[in-house]
């Protein structure tokens, strides 16, 4: 069976998609543990709830030093996968390099990368924007798309109300994505 490391930095409805998906068969894994860089996430209830394992890393003064210890933490757990479902931080070189990572975005890919996609698309005037589930590299949404799918954008539109039916898209395309990946990854990889 695959092995699975989420990812999470707060309410974690991405990651409860993920954790519903594998108890109701829809995904052929393991979820092995959720990781998160704040103490009071919610995702570390919902993995809890979910009887998943759960370990927090709070970022450090020492980027360095905080690097390590989630690289380390993460070899430990031994993934074939990691899933970042709302994580905000950007990891490391050393990190992208090791392990295989895929993140979530709320916007289509290379538009409107970092954390204020949905603001920034907005401000944009664009009519479409979507979600992006891309191999994460050492960059800031840099890495190869592997699946979008768009939202249409619609008059009167906040960034509240677009950024809630682009979750509800993210969470299957990552369900999604992440079925189609499994049996291409090899035990170990990387």
């Amino acid at each position: 069976m695959k092995r699975i490391v989420v990812l999470a930095s707060g309410s974690g409805t991405l990651a409860q998609a993920i954790f519903d998906a594998v108890r109701d068969g829809q995904l052929a894994c393991d979820i092995v543990a959720a990781i998160s860089d704040q103490k009071g996430a919610q995702v570390l209830d919902r993995a809890h709830r979910a009887k998943i394992e759960t370990f927090t890393i709070p970022m450090l003064a020492d980027r360095s030093e905080w690097d390590r210890e989630l690289e380390t933490l993460i070899a430990a757990l031994r993934p074939d996968l990691v899933v970042s479902a709302g994580f905000m931080r950007i990891l490391s070189h050393r990190i992208t390099e090791k392990f295989r990572i895929i993140n979530s975005h709320p916007a289509l890919l290379p538009a409107f990368p970092g954390a204020h996609a949905v603001r920034d698309a907005l401000a944009a005037g664009v009519s479409e924007t979507g979600t992006t589930i891309h191999w994460v590299d050492a960059g800031i949404d840099t890495g190869e798309v592997i699946a979008q799918e768009k939202v249409a954008v619609l008059a009167g539109d906040t960034e509240e109300s677009l950024h809630e039916r682009i979750k509800i898209k993210e969470r299957g395309l990552i369900v999604a994505t992440i079925a189609a990946l499994l049996p291409t990854l090899k035990q170990d990889s990387r």
